[in-house]
């Protein structure tokens, strides 16, 4: 049984990979394109999606096991995927504690407009006032997507006293199903992406749903750039129609340099860096969820985070 692993990992899944398992290590898209027509196994997360995508394209019909550690698959051809009849596992999980931080700090850093704070020591100004006056208790957050990360963040905010709600697709404990939460987007304070990108998600805030909002309403997000319509976020955000914006991921990534995002007032821009600050523990997480979902694999066991290849998570 052949597996085509990144090497970076190897130190890490080496000492313990069960016997019958030969592993091809690949240190670049080229490597891992050749290595991957003959596999059975393959992790091959990349920087570039479209790396990803062509390494998969490059697979033949030995692919049974698709291992990543990213919790959508926007990255990954789905129709080879479904062609292979290959299982996929995803990275539920794995950087859920870091990007649950990093939304929680989105929260409070609009709260208390520490950008300002920040600009203000750069230029050597001491403010007489504080630029963000908002306390979090008593306020109200919606959370798009209440899946592992979304519980994170609910459970942190709710601790300095906001209430949340979340949504879900099956509308469980209490849950906004996807049908009934833009009629109540006026109700909160904070609007809080937290879904995977598939479809049903791709430009999910637009005018509408900016419109809708309160004027003083935040709307963070932790999840994928091309789930808001940016021509529309813009407007809202030159016309004050929404408080702010704290935007971890865009779309494109990279953010051009000379993209009207960057100046847009009342909006923060994090480059995608959420996951990547805890990135030495996510990595160790994935590689110990590689190899209890190997060892299943191999004894034919029920695997972990199987993906849904038509929802797209």
């Amino acid at each position: 049984m052949k597996a085509v692993l990144p090497a970076i990992a190897r130190p890490l899944v080496e000492p313990h990979l069960p016997a019958g398992v030969t592993v091809a290590w690949w240190k670049s898209v080229e490597e891992a394109k050749a290595m991957i027509a003959d596999a059975d196994i393959a992790w091959v997360d990349m920087e570039k999606p479209a790396s990803v995508a062509a390494t998969m394209r490059a697979s033949g019909p030995n692919l049974k096991w698709v291992s990543t550690i990213y919790a959508g698959l926007d990255a990954f051809p789905l129709d080879v995927l479904r062609a292979r009849r290959a299982i996929v596992t995803n990275g539920v999980g794995i950087n859920a504690l870091a990007v649950a931080e990093y939304a929680v700090m989105g929260v409070l850093v609009a709260a208390k407009r520490f950008d300002r704070i920040v600009r203000a020591a750069d230029a050597h100004e001491w403010l007489l006032d504080a630029p963000g006056m908002t306390e979090l208790h008593g306020t109200r957050a919606l959370i798009v997507g209440l899946g592992a990360i979304g519980r994170l963040v609910g459970d942190r905010l709710e601790a300095f006293g906001v209430e949340v709600t979340g949504v879900t697709r099956s509308g469980r404990d209490g849950t906004l199903t996807p049908d009934r939460w833009r009629a109540r987007l006026g109700q909160f304070d904070w609007v809080i992406l937290a879904a995977p990108s598939t479809p049903d998600t791709r430009a999910m805030i637009g005018a509408a749903e900016l419109a809708a909002m309160k004027d003083s309403a935040w709307l963070i997000n932790i999840a994928r750039g091309d789930m808001i319509d940016d021509d529309a976020l813009l407007a809202a955000l030159r016309g004050g129609t929404i408080g702010g914006a704290f935007l971890d991921p865009t779309n494109p990534e990279p953010l051009p340099p000379d993209h009207p995002l960057w100046s847009a007032p009342n909006c923060m821009i994090t480059m995608h860096l959420s996951g990547r600050s805890g990135r030495a523990k996510m990595f160790q997480r994935a590689a110990a969820l590689f190899l209890r979902n190997l060892s299943a694999f191999v004894e034919g066991k029920p695997m972990e985070n199987v993906a849904d290849l038509d929802a797209g998570y």
